[in-house]
């Protein structure tokens, strides 16, 4: 498994993953008008994909936050979850954090069951819950997590 800088190549492919995410475990909640944008954010510090057998199945972006940083648009295709991909991700962000010397966190909706337990497992704690009305009958809540 490869980390890399996200190129704008596998920009096409990233949507389509994104796309098979969103279809089976209703990631992003809301479709974003313009998938490229959403998955370049103006402020980030970074976009990275997960590379196997040359191709790409995750994807994931840091942020700035104020001096810290936050982790965003981090998923993994359908097809190769429970791989470790997603955690591979997650670390490489915390690595890069660091090296950044700012403080990372993430914010997850409440249906998310299978992300939260992969931030608990990865010994991210979580700090706080606050409500949301975006996501209709999705979710109810953004529950905030720090890394360890």
């Amino acid at each position: 498994m490869l980390i890399r800088v996200r190129g704008d190549e596998d920009l096409d492919v990233c949507v389509e993953l994104l796309l098979a995410v969103h279809e089976q475990a209703a990631y992003p909640i809301n479709w974003p008008a313009d998938p490229c944008a959403w998955l370049t954010p103006e402020n980030r510090l970074g976009c990275w994909v997960a590379v196997s057998a040359a191709r790409v199945v995750g994807h994931v972006v840091l942020t700035a936050a104020g001096d810290g940083a936050e982790v965003e648009r981090l998923f993994v295709d359908p097809e190769a979850t429970r791989q470790g991909i997603g955690r591979l991700l997650l670390d490489h962000c915390a690595t890069t954090a660091a090296e950044l010397g700012r403080k990372l966190s993430l914010e997850v909706v409440d249906n998310r069951g299978a992300a939260v337990h992969l931030y608990r497992r990865a010994g991210w704690h979580e700090i706080g819950r606050r409500p949301i009305d975006w996501a209709g009958e999705h979710a109810t809540e953004l529950i905030r997590f720090v890394a360890p």
